[in-house]
C-alpha cells in the first residue's frame, strides 16, 4: 500500500504528462473558440452535458459563461443539460436514460446554437445521441473526449480528445480546457 506522498507524487506526475500534451490540441482549441465566439456573438445559446463528474463539469462551465470567470460582463446563454432533475428523471423514466439529453437537444438545439459534451470515456450512449439530435438541428457539436474517444470518436464537429487513462486526470485536463475556452471567449466578446 502506497502512502500519501507517493499518491501525491504518482497524480502530479501522470496530470504533468497530461497537460503537457494538451498543446497537441492547438488547431481543435482555436476551432472550438471560435465556435463559441460566433454562437454568442450571433445571439445563440450553448447546450453542455456530461454524466457524473463530467455533468458537474458541464454545470461548473455553463455557471461560468451565465455568470463570469475573469471579468465583470454581460452574461451569455449557457443551459447545462445535467441541472433539472425533475427533467432528467421524467425522460429517464418514458424515454430511457439514453434519451435523457437528446431529449433537452430537441427542445433548446436550434440552428447556431452549439452542444458541449463532455465524457472521459467516449461510450456513453446519452451523450451519442445528443450529438446525433444536434446534428439533425443544426447544432455545432463539439466533444470533449478521453482515452481514445471510445464509440464517439469521429462523431462531432469539434473533439477535443485528451489521452490518458485516468478518469480524474482526463477530468482534470477537461476543466483546464474549459476554462480556457471561457477565458478566451470573455476576452473576444468584450473586444468586439
Amino acid at each position: 500500500m502506497r502512502d500519501l506522498s507517493s499518491h501525491l507524487q504518482h497524480a502530479v506526475t501522470e496530470s504533468h504528462e497530461i497537460l503537457r500534451s494538451l498543446g497537441e490540441l492547438d488547431q481543435q482549441m482555436r476551432r472550438a473558440a471560435d465556435a463559441l465566439e460566433q454562437c454568442f456573438a450571433s445571439g445563440h445559446k450553448l447546450l453542455v452535458c456530461g454524466n457524473g463528474g463530467s455533468a458537474a463539469d458541464a454545470a461548473h462551465f455553463a455557471t461560468e459563461f451565465v455568470v463570469r470567470l475573469v471579468r465583470d460582463r454581460p452574461p451569455y446563454p449557457a443551459i447545462c443539460l445535467t441541472s433539472d432533475a425533475g427533467l432528467l428523471t421524467a425522460a429517464g423514466n418514458d424515454y430511457g436514460f439514453e434519451e435523457v439529453f437528446a431529449r433537452q437537444v430537441a427542445a433548446f438545439g436550434q440552428p447556431g446554437d452549439v452542444l458541449v459534451c463532455l465524457t472521459t470515456s467516449g461510450n456513453s450512449r446519452n451523450l451519442q445521441r445528443a450529438v446525433e439530435e444536434a446534428k439533425v438541428r443544426g447544432v455545432i457539436t463539439i466533444a470533449f473526449l478521453g482515452r481514445d474517444g471510445g464509440e464517439m470518436i469521429n462523431t462531432s464537429d469539434i473533439e477535443l480528445a485528451v489521452r490518458g487513462e485516468s478518469t480524474a486526470r482526463l477530468q482534470e485536463a477537461h476543466m483546464l480546457l474549459l476554462h480556457v475556452l471561457c477565458h478566451v471567449t470573455e476576452e473576444r466578446l468584450a473586444a468586439k
